[in-house]
């Protein structure tokens, strides 16, 4: 029927506004939890989602229109026909209600009599009605798909976003950095010359990495998903691609790190881990001078030895105001000795602990986003996401492997 396939497509249209404002509100949340800005990624999303929606609001007002003249025509011309049959017959025609079992029991006796009236009353009382069920018209229920979609990722980058990513220019460049400082010192007699050394600024070169995946999506999957397949390729894609840039960076940062002679036992106290940190972050300090935050980034492992020791219940006189795991996949899960613990899984081993300044390493980005090209030979649509990225250590002697045993 037309009518059937006017309200299927409207219903269609309704759900998959509603699945992109979920989706729309999820990115939102997702931010608000973090406390931060919607990046540029979620950004373009948000304006894929918000442009389809008015899209979809522009095709479906017309068809509600039709289905509600359908629907006033449908109930017009039902009441024409049931006054029309009353006419005709209005013994059949009338349901049969009794205003009292009395009236009932009456109806009983005089049928028994053998009046008309009344045996046609109680034939049209009684007559069992064929009963409809779902069971006898499968082919008109649509099958329903509950979102979102269920997706298991962890997107959030929690040691690029905590040394935040910097702008990464075109061309070859590098980052100057001072190897040799000028001299002071005690002048050996009156009118004796001074200490006098030359600065020496030379360059670290940076090199970017290209990050990037594609799938090629048929135009019949396009067309035909609810909620879009588009969508959900693009920010997996994009999901995908935070992925890869944080173990880039840390994995980086961490086969890079000095190592410090730090290492926390097999069966740590409270002050033994207190203790590793704080002896890594002497080193650290050394090593730029007092420059930047002091971090620290630890394997998802890690935070089983961390968290049982400093409980979240602020005690007297701790090292700690404590780890919660509610605070799980919100960035820094608590802190030790003012060093907030990161946790990422970025990384490449197991038990894998530093402590580092944010002077002493620096992340560069440049995100192309999402490419289309449409393939008319095969009715596809290929879709990429990529972007150039670079991690970049300034000063080895800032980040610190601590060994867990």
């Amino acid at each position: 029927m037309p009518g059937a396939a006017t309200d299927t497509l409207v219903s269609r249209y309704a759900q998959e506004i509603e699945e992109r404002q979920t989706f729309i509100d999820g990115l939102v949340e997702a931010a608000q939890n973090e406390s931060r800005d919607l990046n540029a990624q979620e950004m373009e999303l948000i304006g894929r989602a918000r442009d389809r929606v008015a899209v979809v609001n522009g095709m479906i007002e017309p068809l509600r229109e039709t289905i509600r003249i359908s629907q006033d025509s449908r109930e017009r011309t039902a009441a024409f026909a049931a006054s029309m049959a009353a006419a005709r017959s209005p013994e059949v025609a009338r349901p049969v209600e009794y205003r009292s079992a009395g009236a009932y029991i009456l109806d009983y006796w005089r049928a028994g009599l053998g009046v008309d009236e009344a045996v046609n009353r109680l034939d049209l009382y009684h007559r069992a009605a064929a009963h409809q069920t779902t069971g006898d018209n499968p082919g008109l229920l649509p099958e329903q798909i509950l979102g979102p979609v269920v997706n298991f990722i962890d997107a959030a980058r929690p040691m690029v976003n905590a040394l935040g990513p910097r702008q990464l220019p075109s061309g070859s460049w590098s980052r100057p950095r001072v190897t040799q400082h000028t001299q002071v010192a005690a002048q050996s007699a009156e009118k004796a010359e001074l200490a006098s050394r030359k600065m020496i600024i030379g360059k670290v070169p940076v090199t970017a990495l290209t990050l990037g995946g594609y799938v090629n999506v048929s135009r019949q999957d396009i067309d035909w998903t609810q909620p879009s397949i588009m969508d959900l390729v693009i920010a997996d894609l994009a999901a995908e691609y935070a992925i890869q840039s944080e173990a880039t960076a840390v994995q980086a940062f961490f086969a890079g790190a000095t190592a410090g002679g730090v290492a926390i036992p097999a069966t740590p106290s409270a002050d033994n881990i207190a203790a590793a940190f704080w002896g890594a972050a002497a080193q650290v300090y050394n090593g730029v001078k007092g420059q930047g935050r002091l971090i620290a980034v630890a394997s998802p492992d890690v935070l089983g030895i961390l968290g049982p020791l400093f409980a979240p219940v602020n005690p007297v006189d701790s090292q700690s105001t404590g780890f919660n795991a509610s605070a799980f996949g919100a960035g820094a899960m608590g802190s030790i000795g003012g060093i907030p613990v990161y946790v990422s899984g970025g990384f490449a081993a197991a038990k894998s602990l530093m402590v580092l300044s944010t002077a002493a390493a620096e992340v560069y980005e440049d995100r192309i986003g999402s490419l289309q090209v449409v393939e008319p030979s095969v009715l596809g649509v290929q879709v990429a996401y990529a972007g150039y990225f670079a991690a970049l250590i300034m000063e080895a002697l800032g980040i610190i492997k601590v060994t867990v045993t």
